[in-house]
């Protein structure tokens, strides 16, 4: 295995929180490099972890146990693939929402502004037909727009939106320098790389469309678990970190509290971090992606 596939954020938070019962039946929404798989493994005897990941390359981190499934497929099929296996129900489910240190360190995965000759794809499953081409290619203006401004949170969407729009007209967006050349024309040279990751990420959301999947996982989590199992969720920017906490807030992906006949306020969960747990210092330093990290958790009540 590549040491450096991936390194997992808040392993011990994660843990911890999880409160794992030996004979437990557990999964891992987004196995990637497999160091929270592993951690879980670490504390089963008889339990079983099911560990789910869409990206095929992630089966080269598959773990020799037993009690271990790998399934390639995207987490939002978490009951599908569940019930297949003649599970119904599990004691715990952690979903870690970012991507891979692989993925984002291979140049022509295109998830990177580093890799300039590298082909925009940002697929994280590369057997998906959407890429990062397509959308820049052939989208419409307003919802390029639309997607900067609500993925990557950019106040200049509009403009750059537009220029895309005029580039594309001249010659096919089909490298990482290409997408670029058309954000020099917006940002000044000195801030540039202060947006870069944001409009990145905006693309990557779309390409992946990854709230989608996100909220259809968060749906059927509350069926799946156990009365006392435990849902674990960590995030990397502010719309999903949002969705995760107004869905562990009140049982709902829009955020509404529901109350009963009477009044009295009804959530499915009992929430276990009134603040999202965030990094140390000392695993920044060793782990700077990890930065951005929030986890969020709930029990099943």
């Amino acid at each position: 295995m590549n040491k450096v596939y991936h390194i997992p954020a808040l392993k011990n938070e994660c843990i911890n929180l999880l409160n794992i019962k030996r004979e437990g039946i557990y999964v891992d929404a987004t196995f990637g490099g497999g160091g929270h798989s592993r951690a879980i493994l670490e504390k089963l005897t008889t339990g079983t972890l099911f560990s789910f990941d869409q990206d095929p390359n992630s089966q080269n981190n598959i773990l020799s146990n037993p009690n271990f499934h790998w399934i390639n497929d995207n987490f939002s099929c978490i009951t599908q693939t569940l019930y297949s296996f003649g599970i119904q129900k599990v004691d715990g489910i952690l979903a870690d929402l970012g991507v891979s240190f692989h993925q984002f360190d291979t140049a022509e995965r295109g998830f990177s502004f580093r890799f300039e000759d590298a082909d925009l794809d940002m697929r994280m499953n590369p057997n998906t037909k959407l890429n990062a081409i397509i959308v820049l290619n052939e989208y419409e203006e307003t919802t390029l727009a639309d997607i900067f401004y609500y993925y990557g949170d950019i106040h200049y969407a509009k403009k750059l939106a537009f220029q895309i729009i005029q580039y594309r007209k001249k010659c096919k967006i089909q490298k990482v320098k290409d997408l670029l050349n058309i954000c020099t024309n917006i940002f000044p040279e000195h801030i540039i790389k202060n947006f870069l990751p944001q409009i990145f990420q905006a693309i990557r959301i779309e390409v992946n469309q990854e709230i989608e999947h996100l909220k259809s996982f968060l749906k059927q989590t509350g069926d799946l678990l156990n009365v006392g199992g435990r849902l674990v969720v960590i995030s990397y920017h502010s719309l999903e970190d949002k969705i995760v906490k107004n869905f562990m807030k009140t049982g709902n992906l829009d955020g509404v509290l529901q109350k009963d006949f009477y009044g009295n306020i009804y959530t499915p969960w009992k929430i276990l971090t009134k603040k999202p747990v965030t990094p140390s210092e000392e695993e920044v330093i060793l782990n700077p992606r990890s930065r951005s990290a929030k986890l969020r958790a709930v029990e099943k009540i």
